[in-house]
């Protein structure tokens, strides 16, 4: 495959995860390498209140396995994952101290708490609540 090949490749991937999503344009793929593996980060950022959380990482060999491997949790991610809405407040938030409401895919409790904070600095948010919610 040559580098044009593996950027068109990537484009119709990450606009098929935005489309699986509904999430158009409030995506960040964010690649890491790590010694011999790529680690993606799809972060969401919420319009409303321009907070940025984690929505997955995955490994792979290249940013197009990585990709690839994203894209495939995309479309399973609702049968594997618990749903949590997380109750909570920024403390940079020049004083307005609004309670935000966020939900989350994770497999516990602690997973989507990750997600959360992803980024941040433990004490720039305070959580009120985290529950899971029953499933459908």
């Amino acid at each position: 495959m040559t580098p044009n090949d593996i950027h068109v490749a990537s484009a119709r991937i990450q606009k098929g995860i935005e489309d699986h999503l509904g999430i158009d344009g409030s995506l960040i793929f964010d690649y890491l390498q790590e010694g011999t593996t790529i680690k993606l980060n799809l972060i969401t950022v919420n319009p409303r209140h321009n907070q940025s959380f984690l929505f997955h990482t995955e490994l792979g060999t290249d940013k197009l396995d990585a990709l690839k491997k994203m894209f495939e949790y995309v479309r399973n991610y609702r049968e594997r994952d618990s749903s949590y809405t997380i109750q909570w407040v920024s403390k940079e938030d020049n004083g307005q101290r609004e309670l935000q409401t966020s939900y989350f895919r994770a497999r516990n409790m602690y997973e989507a708490l990750d997600k959360l904070y992803f980024g941040r600095e433990i004490n720039s948010i305070t959580v009120y609540s985290v529950v899971m919610n029953p499933s459908a």
